[in-house]
């Protein structure tokens, strides 16, 4: 078995234009000063990565990593969930999503496709440079607004958007096995990935990728009323990221999953800060330890009500509390009877 690494934590909710949160070295001492021992890099944040270069210099990632190591931190992923979006928006969502592009391809689908590609590939190439095995991204969504069967939705319409979204992530994964990295599909509402079905679709669709995997959020189930500890058990050679995120889901005789378009804190399902919310973490741990996961527990804070920095720092403290370090014997091994071949035929009574 593998102990867990962590605590980890992701920087996008926390870039900003004051230090210590607008410079990689900044953020990174505060990182660990909170009490972390990784980070989390959005991909698309310019004040933290410069990805151009990333992608084409090893000499400026190990300066990245330098930064880090000197800070007490290490970069654990890159992510690019605004990109990963991109590569596949629903004409409905064209206005709404075309803010997370580029200023040069904004108001043009094709070009705004094209360069979120480029860019989840530069990402997968910057990963490798950086000494990264995991990505986390976004799939995309091109059935999400069909997503209630209402109307009635016609024959073959999920069918033929997930076939187009299995031919635009393909060479991409494709790119991802060239740099020996794992793609960790996020797997939540309003992308096409949005729980277990959804993901085997996919997979299915792209020849069971070795590259297609997934980032495990326990919050995302939770507000879905989706069995998350099951979840573990059926994916777990298949998860390859773990965020770790609080929620709860209090419905009442007037909103349920839907949440009656109302703001966060008025929602039956929202998000909460580590420890505030109803997820089970400390079945998760003990499950991600038994199914051997060796890689990073990173906090992805979240919530309505709690300030960011109270919640990066008790989530650090949260997520060593509930860390395994993994025993290397049995607990009982101090009655072992020195048994061999020999002695179990007889006690079977297989030999006189």
């Amino acid at each position: 078995m593998k102990t867990i690494k962590g605590p980890g934590l992701f920087l996008a909710q926390f870039a900003g234009d004051a230090a210590p949160f607008n410079t990689f070295d900044g953020i990174t001492r505060w990182a660990a000063d909170c009490g972390y021992a990784g980070v989390q890099i959005p991909s698309w944040d310019g004040r933290l990565i410069d990805l151009d270069k990333a992608a084409t210099s090893k000499t400026y990632c190990d300066e990245l990593t330098g930064i880090a190591r000197q800070n007490g931190v290490a970069i654990t992923e890159l992510s690019t969930h605004l990109q990963g979006q991109l590569v596949a928006v629903h004409p409905a969502y064209d206005m709404g999503f075309d803010g997370f592009a580029a200023p040069g391809v904004r108001g043009n689908p094709k070009a705004r496709q094209a360069w979120a590609t480029d860019q989840v590939r530069k990402a997968l190439t910057a990963s490798r440079n950086l000494g990264l095995t995991e990505h986390a991204t976004f799939s995309g969504a091109l059935a999400w607004p069909y997503m209630y069967p209402w109307p009635q939705r016609p024959a073959g319409l999920v069918e033929a958007a997930f076939d187009e979204l299995a031919r635009r992530w393909k060479p991409i994964l494709d790119h991802a096995e060239e740099c020996g990295v794992d793609v960790c599909y996020e797997i939540h509402p309003g992308e096409d990935l949005h729980d277990g079905v959804t993901y085997e679709m996919f997979l299915e669709r792209v020849g069971n990728h070795a590259r297609a995997n997934m980032l495990y959020d326990p919050s995302h189930y939770l507000l879905q009323c989706l069995d998350y500890l099951d979840h573990i058990d059926i994916y777990k050679d298949r998860i390859k990221m773990f965020h770790v995120k609080d929620a709860e889901f209090n419905p009442t005789g007037r909103q349920g999953v839907y949440g009656g378009y109302q703001s966060w804190v008025n929602r039956a399902g929202r998000f909460r800060s580590l420890g505030d919310g109803q997820v089970d973490f400390g079945a998760i741990f003990s499950k991600m330890a038994a199914n051997d996961f060796g890689g990073w527990a990173v906090v992805e804070w979240e919530c309505c009500l709690k300030h960011p920095e109270d919640g990066a720092r008790e989530g650090a403290d949260f997520v060593k509390a509930h860390i395994i370090r993994v025993t290397e014997r049995a607990f009982d091994d101090f009655a072992d009877g020195g048994t061999d071949d020999k002695a179990n035929r007889k006690m079977l009574g297989l030999e006189g």
